[in-house]
């Protein structure tokens, strides 16, 4: 396993990624998709978003709003962005569904679970999927920590930053060098998101909570307030999202069945020339 399988066409096969790396990501995977599908039918039982301790019609720091209003040409989906206000009828946001049977929600059905309105469904499966991903989380972080997963692959060194307009122009190429150890990019990325988006996440997901505003109120005073702390999981999200969007496409860019092999098997396809240790081997 540890040859090179063609010389000047293959490079050698070795053992990237550990099964606690591997476990963990595809229960992220379907714990994200729970919590974003949930999440949205929790933000359709209030779809605006404010920055305070504190929301009603007597205040005026809403940031985000979903809604629909009348117009001379009928009801139309309307979302204001920063006081910022356009039409989102076409994007389904607001009012969604055939013109004979409209349906009324900040986001359509299709993209909510459950499919229709039922708040307290969209809580239990969303908390559910919650603790999951933050004991997913701490597994995780303990596994990296001690098999030296989160120093070699994803905190920068000063030679990444040194190698990030190299590696920018490399993926604007489309030429991937597929190494030991993920390039400046890469370990940029995931550095974001495990030591920033995952932990602002769960976060601000427990300072909305009253029973652990009772415990630690200081989280409070933290974020802002709960409002502020709702405006920031919500844009958590959207970035993570986007974060997924960008995942998928490179990994189709880069070499899908090399980049699913790895995290199936744990075995991954390097470049050619890439030397082999005893470390490449499980």
């Amino acid at each position: 396993m540890s040859q090179a399988d063609g010389p000047g066409h293959k490079g050698p096969l070795i053992y990237r990624q550990s099964i606690w790396t591997r476990v963990t990501h595809w229960i992220w995977a379907i714990c994200l998709f729970f919590l974003l599908l949930t999440g949205l039918q929790i933000f359709n039982a209030h779809p605006a978003l404010y920055i305070g301790q504190q929301s009603g019609f007597e205040f005026e720091n809403s940031i985000f709003k979903i809604g629909a209003v009348n117009t001379d040409a009928g009801p139309r989906g309307q979302t204001t962005v920063f006081g910022q206000t356009f039409d989102s009828t076409a994007l389904g946001l607001g009012m969604s569904g055939n013109p004979e049977r409209p349906v009324y929600t900040a986001f359509p059905g299709e993209v909510t679970i459950p499919s229709y309105r039922d708040l307290g469904t969209g809580r239990v499966v969303h908390f559910f999927f919650g603790w999951i991903f933050v004991a997913t989380i701490f597994i995780w972080f303990v596994a990296s920590f001690i098999n030296g997963h989160i120093r070699r692959d994803i905190v920068p060194r000063p030679a990444d930053i040194a190698g990030v307009p190299k590696d920018i122009a490399d993926h604007a190429t489309l030429r991937f060098k597929h190494g030991r150890t993920y390039g400046p990019l890469q370990k940029l990325a995931y550095f974001g998101v495990f030591f920033v988006l995952f932990p602002l996440i769960v976060a601000t997901g427990l300072t909305m909570s009253p029973g652990m505003n009772s415990i630690a109120p200081w989280m409070l005073d933290l974020f802002g307030g709960r409002q502020t702390a709702r405006t920031i999981h919500f844009i958590v999200m959207l970035l993570l999202v986007a974060f997924f969007v960008i995942h998928i496409v490179m990994v189709f860019a880069a070499g899908p069945i090399n980049e699913l092999r790895s995290m199936i098997t744990g075995w991954y396809r390097a470049s050619p020339g890439t030397q082999v240790t005893e470390k490449d081997k499980p």
